[in-house]
């Protein structure tokens, strides 16, 4: 899942830089934040607007685009931004020389450092030329609830009636081509999906791109009711067959699509790619385990940190305790600064630091998001489905384990309705489903931006005998 609690606790807008900047520090900016060894990919844009500097950034590997930064201030040399995150307040002190910034990183009683040097890119917004494609294109909006959600339909050629599928993307803030690190998983997906005859709905989530509302303040329940809009806005348009529209999700998308399935018998068809098979607070305490194993902590420390997460689970469902919480995680954070031996940073004590962040993860962790996602049980909901369902894994996951949740998956499935269920695990795939070394998210960024073999098949196989079979 692209929210993780782990780590940093392992959470960019693109656009363009022309060299004719007018402050020194605005500008696109790439590099890493590097945390006990370990690289973490980011994009920076940096602006001058209304005598100010305003930023976003991006962790690719965290699916996270265009988070805003806060604190933005330049005074030659020295450049620093932060960011409110979840697990803690980040922050960036860097030294600006030439095209580059060096500097430290702190957050969540983690000390690091990161690099970035400055880059041309091509605004996100930009009409680019693309290829041509053997099928139509069109831009559009639905909404829900109120919200307008902005999206593209690709139509395979010919008239008549298209079966089709909706793309439900992960956790996250993420465009609709689910774009990680360059790698357009939902664009890939669509247009292999539409040359082989199916019609196919992908959309920007809300805050996002051309859609509307706020991200921070949606819930999983939310996204299943944005895929049940979009399946009802297909199912109104003449060249859709509605009896034979489907969902496909990735990750959380995957379980905003259980939801939306168990709640309309009118879905014909399901595709879960590293879909999780276990409630949210047991998804998110495999992943403190697995990451935490991959950083190298020992037993003892490997406990702690899974006995604190423990206790963050029983304060957020009993809404009870907080202040006790904040205490033990500034006392947490400022073990992590004694033990690394920092007294101060930027001239502030740590006992201040460890007060600001530990606030701020109390309220990442008081959203109606994470209140919500570790409630929530898939097996109720997968338990209701009654259309045919492939559940595809990747054999090197670290945030959606196999082992951990494609046994839940089937057992649910196979309790319930699910009339036909396939099952496939993807060897030597990492979450994004690119063949990995090690699945560790370090890698996502300097991986091929292609599927692993076998992944393009196996949907387009699939979906094809739900669909088109005695067109």
């Amino acid at each position: 899942m692209a929210r993780s609690c782990a780590l940093i606790m392992c959470a960019l807008l693109l656009s363009s830089w022309t060299g004719l900047s007018q402050h020194p520090a605005e500008g696109h900016w790439e590099g890493a934040i590097t945390i006990q060894g370990i690289p973490l990919n980011i994009r920076v844009d940096i602006r001058w607007a209304a005598d100010s500097l305003r930023a976003t950034i991006d962790i690719p590997q965290q699916s996270a685009v265009g988070l805003p930064l806060v604190a933005v201030r330049y005074a030659a040399p020295k450049l620093h931004f932060e960011l409110p995150a979840g697990p803690g307040l980040a922050v960036f002190d860097g030294t600006l020389s030439g095209e580059g910034v060096r500097g430290d990183f702190r957050q969540a009683g983690f000390a690091g450092t990161f690099q970035m040097h400055r880059t041309t890119m091509t605004l996100r917004h930009e009409v680019r030329a693309e290829e041509p494609v053997p099928y139509r294109q069109e831009e559009v909006r639905f909404s829900n609830a109120g919200i307008t959600l902005v999206g593209t339909l690709t139509l395979p050629v010919g008239e008549g009636r298209h079966p089709a599928i909706v793309l439900l993307t992960g956790s996250g803030p993420e465009n609709r081509d689910e774009e990680i690190f360059g790698f357009k998983i939902f664009r890939i997906i669509a247009d292999t999906l539409t040359r082989n005859g199916v019609a196919v709905l992908r959309f920007d989530d809300r805050g996002v791109g051309g859609s509307g509302g706020v991200y921070a303040q949606t819930t999983t329940d939310d996204y299943a009711g944005d895929a049940l809009a979009a399946v009802e806005f297909l199912g109104q348009r003449s060249d859709i067959d509605r009896k034979r529209v489907g969902l496909f999700g990735h990750s959380e998308g995957a379980l905003a699509a259980a939801i939306a399935c168990a709640s309309s018998p009118t879905i014909a068809f399901a595709v879960f790619m590293a879909g999780p098979g276990v409630r949210g607070d047991s998804l998110i305490l495999s992943q403190v385990e697995i990451l935490g194993k991959a950083a190298g902590l020992d037993d003892s420390e490997l406990q702690r940190q899974l006995q604190l997460q423990q206790r963050v689970f029983d304060v957020v469902r009993a809404n009870d305790g907080w202040d006790s919480l904040r205490r033990d995680l500034s006392n947490e954070i400022l073990r992590g600064y004694h033990k690394a031996g920092v007294r101060e940073q930027g001239g502030v004590s740590v006992d201040s630091l460890a007060q600001m962040q530990s606030r701020a993860q109390i309220q990442g962790l008081s959203t109606p998001w994470f209140r919500r996602f570790i409630t929530i049980e898939p097996g109720a909901f997968i338990r209701r489905m009654h259309c045919p369902l492939l559940a595809m894994f990747a054999e090197k996951d670290m945030q959606v384990a196999p082992e951990i949740n494609r046994n839940r998956i089937e057992e649910y499935a196979r309790a319930g309705g699910v009339r036909e269920l396939t099952v496939k695990v993807i060897p030597g795939a990492n979450h994004l489903f690119q063949k990995a070394e090690t699945g560790h998210p370090s890698e996502y960024g300097g991986l091929k931006k292609e599927f692993a073999p076998g992944v393009l098949g196996e949907i387009v196989a699939w979906v094809a005998r739900q669909t088109l079979s005695g067109r």
